[in-house]
C-alpha cells in the first residue's frame, strides 16, 4: 500500500500511538523476567554511611538494583525490576521527602506495583518496603531500626529473616555488615535459580558534593560462580586502596607518620599487592628515608623487573628526588 493512500487521520493516529509506546519503554523499562534477587539496604547511625547490597541469578545485577546518594538515602528496586524506582526515589529524597513516603508516592503511580520489591531509606533513617503481591514466592521483607532485608523468588520464606538476624548481630562497618546479611541470604537457602552475580554501594554520612569522593564502596561482580566470594574480595582490595587514598593527602601536608600509617594498613591487608609496596617505597623516599625504602623496593623489584625500569622514569614527574645517586641506589637493589 502505498503511503498515499492512509487517510490523514490514521496516519496522525499511527504517529500518536507510536510516540506514547517510545515514551512508554523509555519511562519503564521492564526486562522480561524478574531480577531474582535479595537485598539490603541499610544505615550506620554512627557514621550516616548509607549503602545498598545484593546478590541475584541475574546478570550484572549491579547497574539497575542499588542506588544510594551520600546524605539523601539508598533504594534497591528488584523483582520485575524498574530502575526509575531508584533514580526518582533518590530525587525525592532529596527534595525532603522521607523515605517512606517517597516509596508510597511511587507506588500509587506504577500499574505494575504488584510485580516490584522496591525498598527506600533516607539519610534519618526512615525506611520502608514493598513486596507486591505478584512477586514470585518465595518473597517477602522485614524493616528494622536502620534497615529493610528483602527477596523474592527465593528456595524458601527463611531467606529474608537470616538477612535480618545477620545484619542485626554482625560487628564491623556498614559493609561488613551488609556483606554478612548477603552470606546468611546465601547459607539459608538464596534463590531457588542459583547465584550469578553482586554488588555493594556505600555512601559516606558527610556529602562533599562530589560523588566520585562520597563514594566508599561501589563494587560489582557481573558474572561468577561464587559472587559473594568474589565480592569480599573486591571490598578487601577497595579498603587496602582506600587507604592508600588517605596517604597520599598526609603525605602532602607532611604528615609522614600519617601517610606511612595508612599505607602500611593498605599493605597488611593486601601483602602481596607489588603496587602498594612501591608508592610506600617513594613515599620514604620522597620523606628523605631512603635507607628504609630500600627494603621494600627490593621486594616489589623481585616481584616485577618493570618496577626496575620505571623506576628512572619517575623524577621527571616529580615522583622521585630527580638525584641520579638516589635512583641509582634504589635500581641497584634489584640487580641480580
Amino acid at each position: 500500500m502505498r503511503l498515499k493512500s492512509i487517510p490523514f487521520l490514521t496516519l496522525l493516529l499511527m504517529a500518536t500511538l507510536s510516540a506514547e509506546q517510545a515514551l512508554a519503554q523509555t519511562v519503564a523499562p521492564k526486562p522480561l523476567r524478574p531480577v531474582h534477587t535479595f537485598s539490603i539496604v541499610a544505615r550506620d547511625p554512627a557514621t550516616g554511611e548509607l549503602g545498598v547490597a545484593v546478590q541475584s541469578h541475574w546478570f550484572s545485577v549491579g547497574p539497575i538494583v542499588p542506588w544510594a546518594e551520600a546524605g539523601v538515602g539508598a533504594v534497591a528496586t528488584q523483582s520485575f525490576v524498574d530502575p526509575s524506582y531508584g533514580k526518582n526515589g533518590l530525587e525525592l529524597m532529596r527534595g525532603g521527602t522521607s523515605a517512606p513516603e517517597a516509596l508510597k508516592q511511587l507506588l500509587a503511580k506504577d500499574e505494575g506495583r504488584e510485580v516490584r520489591q522496591v525498598a527506600m531509606i533516607d539519610a534519618q533513617g526512615r525506611v520502608n518496603a514493598w513486596t507486591g503481591k505478584n512477586d514470585i514466592q518465595a518473597a517477602g521483607h522485614i524493616v528494622g531500626q536502620n534497615f529493610s532485608a528483602q527477596a523474592n523468588l527465593m528456595l524458601n520464606n527463611r531467606v529474608w529473616p537470616a538477612m535480618a538476624r545477620a545484619f542485626e548481630t554482625a560487628k564491623g562497618d556498614l559493609a561488613e555488615r551488609m556483606l554478612a546479611a548477603l552470606d546468611a541470604a546465601q547459607a539459608a537457602g538464596g534463590d531457588i535459580r542459583g547465584r550469578q552475580s553482586a554488588a555493594i554501594i556505600v555512601v559516606t554520612g558527610k556529602p562533599t558534593g562530589l560523588v566520585w569522593k562520597d563514594r566508599i564502596f561501589d563494587l560489582r561482580v557481573d558474572d561468577s560462580p561464587q559472587p559473594l566470594v568474589e565480592l569480599r574480595r573486591l571490598v578487601k582490595l577497595q579498603r587496602a586502596y582506600n587507604h592508600m587514598n588517605a596517604g597520599d593527602p598526609a603525605v602532602e601536608k607532611k604528615d609522614n607518620e600519617g601517610a606511612l600509617r595508612e599505607y602500611g594498613a593498605a599493605e597488611k591487608l593486601v601483602p602481596t599487592s607489588a603496587e602498594m609496596i612501591y608508592w610506600h617505597a617513594v613515599a620514604l623516599v620522597n620523606m628523605g628515608r631512603v635507607d628504609e625504602s630500600l627494603p621494600l623496593f627490593r621486594k616489589v623489584f623481585a616481584m616485577d623487573r618493570n618496577w626496575i625500569t620505571l623506576t628512572p622514569r619517575l623524577p621527571k614527574s616529580g615522583l622521585l628526588p630527580d638525584d641520579p645517586r638516589v635512583i641509582k641506589r634504589i635500581v641497584s637493589v634489584g640487580e641480580r
